[in-house]
């Protein structure tokens, strides 16, 4: 007997124009419900899905996508198919604080008054950080992470003059609350992992689930271990996973690539694949012995190889690397390889002289 698919896409037009490598759509889902895409430039992404849920005399805006004039254009043109401007809105929802998410908020939330939703345990960056104290710290500890001193400058966070403006809530959802809007029955499930406050949001009354980018139909979400972020990110996503397995009928509406049903099926995946590769990392850490987490990352497997990665990609690939060691530890196993995130000397000094 054949295998039950593990997804059924319901966004048939999404999946056309995902393979098509075009961009999607903007449609209405529901009566009440309208998916407007925003462009994510320079990235294998290509957009983010905003969704619109339309209340009673009320209307909310989910994760308005990445920055820029275009991103604004298509957003603009969704609402007015809508029936809305960007004004009419009520509030704004962001299920987690990353750029191509949260972005736009500012610009949103400037032409319109409407309040800010998010999660009530997320991380937003301090604006006020200096630039130099932030890179000097991050390069400490990509170098406590095994960094070759050659490779330092390549994989430290930049920070750009031009980084979006990532507002903090007005209003912080926890797990469990409702959207406060007439005429929507929208809960709020708190599924940190991905983030430390990442939100997914369930649409009782239509029957879906605005999953942000906690459960993709075909990307495996990234999970890291960042100095800002929590201390066991990968056993919260299991946790996370479990908190959003609502059965296979629900109609999921991911932030990226096209809409499904399958969710049991696809959490289950999910959860499989991280499993194998804390498997894969226990194997690496018995049988070699490493010392560092680059050393740990380097003898993994990656889908275009260890030499391919790079850059941001190259940060990526450690800092998932050090979430499932992490883990590992959690669960009893032997782990003696530093992931911990120390001060630099000079930042300690400083301190204690003060």
């Amino acid at each position: 007997m054949p295998e039950e698919p593990v997804i059924t896409v319901t966004g048939h037009e999404q999946y056309r124009a995902w393979h098509a490598k075009e961009f999607p759509p903007v449609e209405q889902l529901r009566s009440n419900v309208w998916s407007i895409p925003v462009p994510f430039p320079g990235n294998p992404l290509r957009y983010t899905i905003s969704y619109l849920l339309l209340g009673t005399g009320a209307s909310v805006l989910i994760d308005p996508g990445w920055d820029s004039d275009d991103g604004w254009r298509h957003l603009v043109d969704g609402l007015e198919q809508a029936g809305l401007t960007p004004g009419d809105l009520t509030g704004i929802v962001v299920t987690h604080y990353h750029p191509d998410h949260h972005g736009m908020t500012a610009r949103l939330k400037d032409a319109s008054g409407a309040w800010l939703a998010m999660g009530g345990d997320e991380w937003i960056p301090d604006p006020s950080r200096d630039v130099d104290d932030v890179r000097e710290a991050d390069m400490f500890r990509l170098g406590h992470w095994g960094v070759p001193q050659d490779r330092l400058e390549e994989l430290t966070f930049s920070r750009r003059a031009d980084r979006p403006r990532l507002l903090a809530p007005d209003l912080p959802l926890a797990s469990g609350e409702m959207l406060p809007v007439a005429g929507l029955n929208v809960r709020a499930v708190s599924t940190p992992g991905h983030t430390p406050g990442h939100l997914c949001l369930v649409d009782e009354d239509n029957g879906l689930v605005f999953s942000g980018d906690h459960v993709l139909p075909r990307i495996s979400p990234h999970i890291s271990l960042e100095h800002e972020g929590l201390s066991n990110p990968l056993a919260d996503y299991f946790d996370s996973l479990a908190a959003i397995d609502l059965g296979d009928d629900v109609e999921v509406c991911p932030a990226h690539e096209y809409r499904f049903t399958g969710l049991s099926r696809r959490v289950a995946q999910l959860a499989r694949h991280n499993q194998a590769r804390s498997d894969e990392v226990l194997l690496v850490l018995r049988e070699q012995a490493p010392a560092s987490v680059w050393e740990v990352a380097r003898e993994l497997t990656w889908s275009r190889g260890w030499a391919s990665l790079n850059g941001f990609s190259l940060r990526l690939a450690l800092a998932e690397t050090a979430s499932h060691l992490v883990y590992l530890e959690s669960l009893g196993h032997k782990v003696d390889v530093a992931v911990d995130f120390p001060e630099p000397v000079t930042t300690i000094a400083a301190d204690s002289v003060r």
